[in-house]
């Protein structure tokens, strides 16, 4: 299904990567769960969505507090990468999401905006056949202040060279569509998996 586009004359297209590109908060949960039981920690699926666009260094800071844990974050964001790369082979792109990938490819530029790491976002377009559709990758390591702050959105605008109000955010979580908002960006929302 095509996602309906909102009104406007777009020169760039900006999306989030895990859950707006890849279908891959799924296997994104299952990472999570498999390395937080090595440490006893617990990661609610209703949580994990409701955290959707968070850093995974954010993510771990809260569940150490909410959980009276000390988990040290560098060894637990490594292990959940390598848990996650292991599962991209049975990561798929979001239908309505690639048909505008494919649609508008060449016409106007595209950028990911992204609160997962360069190696993460890297790992699963190329997983993908989908890397070298984007001109610009700004990752949770590029930018200061993330979403629901415009910073990183802003940022991608600035290095395809397209005013803010010039481009179209693609987005799936709550945050994200907040750092839209906040960057002076129209945008799509694109469904959870249970909505499609």
């Amino acid at each position: 299904m095509l996602l309906p586009l909102p009104d406007g004359e777009f020169k760039a297209y900006l999306f989030d990567c895990d859950g707006t590109i890849t279908d891959s908060m799924p296997a994104h949960h299952r990472a999570w769960l498999e390395t937080l039981a090595e440490w006893g920690a617990e990661f609610p699926q209703d949580l994990f969505y409701s955290w959707g666009g968070r850093t995974v260094v954010d993510v771990i800071t809260d569940l150490n507090r909410m959980q009276g844990l000390d988990m040290p974050i560098d060894v637990v964001a490594a292990r959940r990468e390598e848990l996650f790369q292991a599962m991209l082979p049975t990561i798929t792109a979001v239908p309505g999401v690639l048909e505008h990938i494919d649609a508008s490819y060449g016409r106007v530029p595209f950028g990911v905006v992204s609160g997962s790491t360069r190696e993460s976002v890297t790992a699963s377009l190329t997983a993908l056949d989908l890397m070298n559709r984007f001109e610009v990758l700004v990752c949770a390591e590029d930018y200061a202040r993330p979403k629901p702050d415009p910073e990183g959105y802003l940022t991608g605008a600035r290095l395809l060279g397209v005013a803010p109000e010039n481009c179209l955010v693609f987005e799936d979580t709550d945050l994200g569509v907040a750092a839209a908002e906040a960057a002076g960006m129209a945008y799509i929302r694109v469904p959870a998996p249970w909505e499609r």
